[in-house]
């Protein structure tokens, strides 16, 4: 099954998107140029494509995405405030 949709974060139209895979979904959000996604995705490949990607594990649910810490990110994205640890949307309010 596919999910996907828009979700008002604090005033910012995030693009959501989760597909049920065999043992764990894959969940990702989309804001602006920036994504966020579950651990499905490789940071290195988002590195060498010069994207700003953070990557967060164990998640369900798009509100788990945003209440996840990130656990790793490009240089985009740390160039943009995103530090691991950080919750991602805590990372999110700081972008303008």
């Amino acid at each position: 099954m596919l999910e996907a949709k828009m979700i008002d974060f604090e005033g910012k139209k995030l693009f959501a998107v989760k597909l049920e895979l065999p043992n764990a979904p894959l969940i990702l959000i989309l804001y602006r140029d920036i994504i966020v996604g579950c651990s499905y995705l490789c940071t290195e490949t988002m590195e060498k494509l010069g994207n700003a990607a953070c990557i967060v594990k164990g998640v369900r649910t798009f509100e788990d995405l945003l209440n996840a810490e990130i656990k790793e990110a490009t240089s985009k994205a740390l160039e943009l405030g995103a530090r691991k640890g950080m919750k991602v949307a805590e990372f999110l309010r700081t972008i303008r």
